[in-house]
């Protein structure tokens, strides 16, 4: 009886941010020509003087939220009339009747099955119908892990590794987090590669994280699609057909809601990065991070609007993304120089349209 998935990835040793920036020989996929490149910690140029080339394809600042699963994928074939046992326990905790799941369970938990102990631990931790006990879900979830449950695995190397419930060890917790990859759980997948990536710096731990991120992105975790896109494009000596699928990869990250890449999608489509260039679709794909609260999404955009590149060229829409952008720290001496160029009318309508901003 599988608990329903855990799809919190709380755990981040490494920031997507790190990925190809790990070791100083990755070869990195270049454009020629580019308008537009990916933002970093420096102050933003504008999108004439920008190259790709320069700077290389590597991931941008963004929030990020991990609890996002991938795209919507096709509807599965109609189920076989199931003639199996009924498990009671997970029925009722899926309806909402947590106390009778936990009655049900506890007999079952406490006769060592690991799929109830891990029902068990769920209920605690969240306070599900009774009193949340960290303490207490850890003890089960610990039972469940030595029984062999993915699941719980993954929530018990989470809270060994935060200390939560339990006493903090690294070393048990890497050790569940990989049994628990190694298992198919998703997120776990997603967190040994990263975690794999900390341990082995530069080129090599990219490789051997690949496969990781790859189980985990095929399952819709959008952060381990957003790490394959950038892998695909970015490692060396990767077979030609990965390569072409770099793109679909961010695209997928992209559409289940990752605001960094739906930024890097957006950048990609503008410079022709992983298939042709479409200032359009690339437009529309910044303009959605923007209005998410992307920032570097935001400062884009307003070049977008400056230079009509996908758009028609509006000096109050680049100036308000401009404003909401500087208020939040990005700085940018050549939008700078184009506000205050503007009319002073223009630079109102602006001011008043990034303070009726809200996030979308």
């Amino acid at each position: 009886m599988p608990i329903p998935p855990i799809r919190l990835l709380k755990y981040l040793l490494v920031s997507i941010a790190a990925l190809v920036a790990a070791g100083p020989d990755i070869a990195l996929a270049q454009a020629p020509e580019s308008v537009i490149s990916q933002p970093g910690t420096a102050p933003a140029a504008t999108f004439r003087s920008d190259r790709l080339g320069d700077e290389g394809v590597k991931p941008s600042n963004g929030v990020g939220v991990f609890d996002r699963m991938g795209a919507k994928l096709p509807d599965l074939p109609p189920e076989k009339d199931y003639k199996g046992p009924i498990d009671e326990a997970y029925g009722a905790y899926q309806r909402g009747y947590y106390l009778t799941a936990m009655d049900k369970a506890l007999p079952r938990a406490q006769l060592g099955d690991p799929a109830a102990q891990t029902l068990i631990g769920e209920i605690l931790s969240q306070g599900l119908g009774v009193k949340k006990d960290v303490k207490s879900a850890a003890f089960w979830y610990g039972k469940a892990a030595e029984g062999g449950d993915a699941a719980a695995m993954f929530k018990y190397a989470l809270m060994l590794m935060e200390g939560e419930g339990v006493a903090r060890d690294k070393v048990k917790a890497d050790d569940y987090m990989r049994k628990a990859a190694e298992a198919g759980n998703p997120s776990a997948e997603f967190n040994w590669a990263q975690i794999v990536v900390a341990d082995n710096p530069g080129e090599k731990g990219l490789k051997l994280a690949l496969p990781f991120y790859e189980k985990s992105a095929e399952q819709g975790i959008a952060d381990s699609q957003y790490a394959v896109a950038q892998l695909y494009a970015t490692l060396k000596d990767l077979p030609e057909e990965k390569k072409q699928l770099a793109r679909e990869w961010m695209a997928r990250a992209a559409r289940a809601g990752f605001d960094t890449a739906q930024l890097d999608l957006g950048i990609w489509l503008i410079n022709g990065v992983g298939g042709p260039k479409d200032y359009v679709k690339g437009f529309e794909w910044l303009k959605l991070a923007a209005n998410g609260g992307n920032v570097a999404a935001q400062n884009k955009l307003a070049h977008l609007y400056i230079n009509a590149i996908g758009t028609p060229p509006d000096p109050i829409e680049a100036a308000k993304w401009y404003v909401l952008s500087r208020r939040a720290g990005l700085a940018d001496p050549a939008l700078e120089d184009f506000y205050l160029g503007i009319e002073d009318h223009q630079q109102r309508a602006a001011i008043d349209a990034a303070n009726r901003f809200r996030r979308r």
